[in-house]
This record gives structure tokens, C-alpha cells and sequence, in this order.
């Protein structure tokens, strides 16, 4: 079996300690904030969460820009030369563009590397949805499994990985389209807080509405109850926007359905620059989206 080595992107919002057990390359993704340009890193290197997000509060707005081919193809290069393989797990389609132009890549590298295998599977997953799939992905391949077996697996798989949102501040939803003006002034009056999912396509859509933060903190862990395979045996990782109280409130529920793992984490800034400071995300496995 040809060895292979195993990629994702930094939206996978993975910790450094995830990273180096998965054993798996994470390419970073770049956003701008304040007119200068930054690399999101796993460990955030160039700029932490909390300044990120303290930025946002002051009124600072975010953008973030896709990786490009030509960031893929310098990437893969040593790596085919070195006589490996590659299977890369791919932010969702659904919220970007980053997906083809890894398959652009691969296409172009597969003509200079003809005796190699070079595999993109979109995840249709954003944070550490993305990131869960990735870690079954590694978890399989310390396992033994052949790349090829693999990307079947998660082609299979991948609709079986759920994901629930909620948001702190609307504005942030509406300055990424999700919402109207309207609805974000009239919902932050009200004190609404929308509940959201990731569809079969990879899209963020709002499935509810609650009212009040913890009803909505509260509404994840129902979905998680109703929906999530046998409880015991799950690996859930949970998402902030700098928010970490909201986020074990979360997790000391859903402990309490006896679950392997739980693994927390902080929303990066690619993701965070259309959800907020506040938001709340949780990621399982259960039955199909």
C-alpha cells in the first residue's frame, strides 16, 4: 500500500493538539481585518482569537479570501515528489470556493505526477464540523485504511456528520446575507436567536428560532439528543467565537449523556468573520442531515 499523507484546511478550526495526534497538514486560510492580511494557523500565530474578536466587538469588519490553486499545487509538490500520495479533506463547497481549486490542482498535478493518487473530498462541513470529519478520516487512516478506501468512506460518510449554530449577534448574519436588515433589528429587539444548520449541500441555513441565549445554547443539545447515533460511543466537538462559558455549558450537557470525547475549540477567524463573537457550534455524528 503506497503511504499517504493526509490535508485539510485551517476552517477545520483543529487545535495545535489535534493536529499533531491526527498527524495530518493544515493549510492556511487568509482573511483580512483593518486593512492588513493574516494567515489563520492552528496555533494563530499571527493573531489570537481573543484580539480577533475583541476587534470585532469594536466595530471592525472581517473578510476572508479562498485558497487558490497555486497555493495547493506548492503544498502537494514535495510531497508527490517525495513518492506519496495525498487525500485532502475539503472545506464545505457550499460556503466556498476552496474545493475546486483543489481539484484544479490535482488535476493539473496528476498529469506531472501520473503514478500518483491525489484524492479531494469535499466535506460539505465548516469549523470544527469540517474538523470532525477530518479526525475520523485520521483515525481510519492510523487504522491501516488505504487512501482509496478511505475517500469511499467518507464519500459514504459524510452526510452522517451533523452540525448545529447559534449566534449571539444578528448583524453579523446580515452582513453575510443570511438575514435581512429587517429581521436582524426586529430579532435583536426581540431578543431572538436563530438555530442553525448545515444542509446536504454544505449551506448554512436557519432551522428555528428561540428565544434568549440559553434556550438557544439549549436547542443544541436537544438536536444533539434526538438526533445523534449511540451516545457513548461519540467523539463531539464544540465550537466558540470567544465565548468559552457559553461553550462548556454546552459541553457539561452533553457529557451527561456519557459521551468518548468531547473536544472544544475556538471558531478561527475565516469562519468567525460571518458568525461573530458568541456563537455556539456542536458536531456530531447521527442521522443523516
Amino acid at each position: 500500500m503506497a503511504e499517504y499523507v493526509l490535508f485539510t484546511d485551517s476552517t477545520t478550526d483543529l487545535t495545535p493538539e489535534l493536529v499533531e495526534e491526527m498527524d495530518v497538514q493544515v493549510l492556511p486560510m487568509r482573511f483580512m481585518l483593518d486593512g492588513k492580511e493574516y494567515s489563520n494557523y492552528p496555533d494563530n500565530r499571527e493573531l489570537s482569537p481573543k484580539e480577533f474578536y475583541d476587534k470585532l466587538r469594536a466595530g471592525s469588519m472581517s473578510t476572508t479570501s479562498q485558497i487558490n490553486s497555486a497555493t495547493f499545487m506548492e503544498a502537494f509538490t514535495p510531497v508527490l515528489e517525495a513518492g506519496k500520495d495525498i487525500l485532502y479533506v475539503a472545506f464545505s463547497s457550499g460556503l466556498s470556493g476552496t474545493y475546486q481549486s483543489a481539484c484544479l490542482a490535482a488535476e493539473d498535478l496528476r498529469e506531472q505526477f501520473p503514478e500518483r493518487t491525489i484524492d479531494c473530498v469535499d466535506t460539505l462541513q465548516a469549523s470544527m464540523g469540517e474538523g470532525l470529519v477530518a479526525y475520523a478520516a485520521a483515525m481510519l487512516k492510523k487504522d491501516g485504511m488505504p487512501l482509496a478506501e478511505l475517500a469511499a468512506w467518507l464519500r459514504e460518510n459524510v452526510q452522517r456528520f451533523c452540525a448545529w449554530f447559534t449566534v449571539d449577534d444578528l448583524m453579523f448574519l446580515k452582513r453575510g446575507g443570511r438575514l435581512s436588515g429587517v429581521a436582524a433589528v426586529a430579532g435583536t429587539l426581540l431578543g431572538i436567536k436563530p438555530v442553525l444548520h448545515v444542509d446536504p449541500d454544505g449551506h448554512l441555513i436557519a432551522m428555528e428560532k428561540v428565544r434568549g441565549r440559553k434556550a438557544s445554547l439549549d436547542a443544541l443539545v436537544r438536536h444533539f439528543e434526538t438526533s445523534a447515533e449511540t451516545h457513548a460511543e461519540q467523539t463531539v466537538f464544540i465550537s466558540h467565537g470567544d465565548c468559552l462559558e457559553d461553550c462548556q455549558y454546552v459541553a457539561d450537557k452533553i457529557k451527561a449523556f456519557g459521551v468518548k470525547r468531547i473536544c472544544i475549540g475556538t471558531i478561527g477567524p475565516v469562519i468567525g468573520a460571518h458568525s461573530g463573537p458568541g456563537t455556539v457550534a456542536l458536531f456530531f455524528t447521527g442521522s443523516p442531515r
